[in-house]
């Protein structure tokens, strides 16, 4: 069997088999985040699409650390949807419940200046009308991230059509299958940029692995990511972090890992 066969699938690389050829190899994040006004008469709408603590996590810029993401990325087996790890397999899982290509082009753009100031006497229906623009907004960029830029896909407008029904969908399965088509993508060697609920999945990897969090951060906030919202990743070179991150992970033991629940505290 040749040395890569076992990293290859459906006949395409897997990127662990090109550690040696590629040590400094960073994946490139793709971030998607409005920062529109959370005006007070949508909030009810937002809770009652479960999407109220989702909005919340909309005031904070998450700064995504690349290279710990990237030495992650490169044990995602996508056969299993898990973390190979050197004790064993692990995976994203309830913690993202704190939670084909038609475009609107430049649609982020409108929702940034059409909906920035709500009137103070508008009228129900145009309320309705700027809490449809945010949760546009929420599901396109902090769920359901991907790589188009300034658009939003039309998949999207039948949901929000119905307001009064979108309480009825389990955002945070959803989301978290969005984040595991995201990871099978980049698990390619040949790609590169990566996109998807990446907040959440760095927020997973804090609240996982206690060897990995910041110094700094230890009040905990609700929603639970907020925790880690004003965190600053270094801004050292990122080839050589990646190897550290990638050594530091070979010599991870299952007592490195927190299996306290969230819903514990």
């Amino acid at each position: 069997m040749a040395r890569n066969d076992m990293y290859r699938l459906n006949g395409i690389a897997h990127v662990a088999g090109y550690i040696d050829e590629e040590p400094t190899r960073c994946v490139r994040t793709i971030r998607r985040q409005q920062k529109m006004i959370l005006h007070d008469r949508i909030m009810p709408y937002l809770d009652s699409a479960g999407l109220l603590h989702v909005a919340r996590l909309n005031d904070y810029w998450f700064k995504l650390d690349e290279p710990l993401i990237s030495a992650f990325v490169e044990r995602w087996r996508p056969e299993t949807h898990t973390f190979h790890m050197p004790f064993g397999e692990c995976t994203v899982g309830s913690a993202l419940s704190l939670y084909r290509m038609w475009h609107i082009s430049s649609a982020s753009l409108l929702m940034d200046f059409q909906f920035r100031d709500m009137p103070n006497d508008a009228t129900e229906p145009t309320v309705q009308v700027y809490a449809r623009g945010y949760i546009m907004m929420l599901l396109s960029t902090m769920l359901f991230g991907d790589k188009s830029g300034a658009r939003v896909h039309l998949r999207w407008l039948p949901y929000v059509a119905d307001l009064d029904g979108l309480g009825k969908y389990s955002w945070g399965s959803a989301t978290l299958s969005w984040l595991y088509r995201c990871l099978c993508r980049v698990a390619n060697r040949n790609v590169k940029n990566l996109a998807g609920p990446l907040s959440l999945l760095q927020f997973w990897i804090f609240w996982r692995f206690p060897t990995f969090r910041p110094r700094g951060f230890d009040v905990i906030l609700w929603p639970l990511a907020s925790r880690w919202g004003r965190y600053m990743p270094s801004s050292d070179e990122k080839g050589p972090r990646v190897i550290a991150t990638r050594h530091r992970l070979d010599r991870l033991r299952v007592d490195d890992v927190s299996i306290i629940s969230q819903n514990a505290i």
